[in-house]
């Protein structure tokens, strides 16, 4: 006969799956009307998601309560312990796609200002893998299937060539002058969005997969310790910066860099960092939106105060930092008075980075 904790248990557990299961199918939804705005440049479409993220918020909360209750009513251990821990985590991964559609639909409403077709075959192809990707995920966990959990982790990388595809389409349809300027940025963010889609797909997979059989996979990457720097032209500053962090030869650190508004570099640039020991001649600057997985980052170091505006809200996993210099290539003079402000940055930079490796080698994260 079964005891009333045991009904008691398993009617917690079934609401607990239903709850994600809800969650999912809200995320889902969300996803594949931001696009149908996109394609469709249905202004009162992207609004309509833009406010149902409010839905999702609140899914979000309710199952952080059942979660809650559920380890004080049962206080579980083994498998039912991991259970609990995994919903924990999937809930947070399915809030974040919510953000994902919303900010998707932010950029829909940027393209209806947009005249003329736009390159939008890619971007349904990578919603039709990324979509099914998360639903399968959400099945795994609700199923407990390892395998399909393992399966649709596989997939990961197929979606991130097709956004390195589309980034490349969309940049050389820009460059050849068929894609206008206002629609390049935000194509190239919608592209990255729904791929990190799919990235949460995996991490709802890893959880699965962690609660079906107690190993922990590894995610990407976790074996080291990222820092980016981020300025306005990745012509100087945030640049210098990715080359002295990367020459200081620290294992298990990663430095790089980008810009808001990418720009040449300067000759005075290149000769500076020439007579430092750096080779900066061939080195192209990068769009801040072209940084794949920038939730990966451990630290993101803002070099300009206009670096603040792409950062609205501190990136969950991410610690921010401001290291305001001002930027030596728009400095006017002589050639002594433009070398000693090059001097400047490069001293304060080199210093700063010297602090913060010393300071996470001392916490022992890296």
């Amino acid at each position: 006969m079964t005891s009333h904790l045991e009904t008691l248990l398993q009617q917690d557990l079934e609401q607990i799956r239903s709850k994600v299961v809800e969650m999912g199918d809200l995320a889902e939804r969300a996803i594949q009307a931001s696009i149908r705005a996109v394609v469709e440049k249905d202004r009162q479409l992207a609004f309509a998601v833009i406010l149902r993220d409010q839905y999702i918020d609140e899914a979000e909360k309710q199952l952080d309560r059942l979660c809650l209750q559920f380890l004080v009513r049962h206080q579980p251990a083994a498998s039912l312990l991991r259970f609990a821990y995994a919903a924990i985590k999937i809930n947070l991964e399915l809030e974040r796609v919510g953000d994902y559609a919303e900010s998707i639909a932010r950029q829909a409403l940027k393209l209806t200002q947009v005249e003329g077709p736009l390159p939008l075959d890619r971007l349904q192809q990578i919603v039709n893998m990324a979509v099914p990707m998360l639903h399968d995920a959400i099945q795994a966990f609700v199923r407990q299937d390892a395998e399909l959990a393992r399966r649709t982790s596989e997939s990961d990388e197929a979606v991130d060539l097709l956004r390195d595809k589309l980034t490349g389409d969309v940049t050389r349809s820009y460059k050849d002058g068929s894609l206008p300027f206002e629609a390049l940025n935000p194509l190239v963010m919608i592209a990255r969005r729904l791929e990190r889609v799919s990235d949460q797909a995996r991490n709802i997979s890893m959880e699965t997969l962690y609660m079906c059989t107690g190993e922990i996979a590894k995610h990407p990457g976790s074996d080291v310790f990222r820092v980016l720097f981020v300025d306005e032209h990745n012509a100087c500053r945030s640049l210098m910066a990715e080359m002295i962090g990367t020459a200081l030869g620290e294992p298990g650190f990663v430095f790089s860099s980008a810009g808001l508004d990418p720009l040449p570099l300067q000759d005075t640039t290149v000769a500076f960092m020439a007579s430092k020991g750096f080779d900066v001649s061939r080195a192209v600057p990068r769009a801040l939106t072209h940084i794949a997985n920038i939730e990966h980052e451990d630290v993101i170091v803002l070099l300009a105060p206009q670096a603040r505006s792409a950062f609205p809200r501190r990136p969950r996993n991410s610690v921010l930092l401001d290291w305001h210099v001002d930027d030596p290539s728009t400095v006017q003079g002589d050639e002594a008075t433009v070398r000693a402000a090059y001097e400047r940055v490069f001293g304060y930079v080199e210093a700063q980075i010297r602090d913060l490796v010393s300071a996470i080698r001392d916490s022992g994260r890296a």
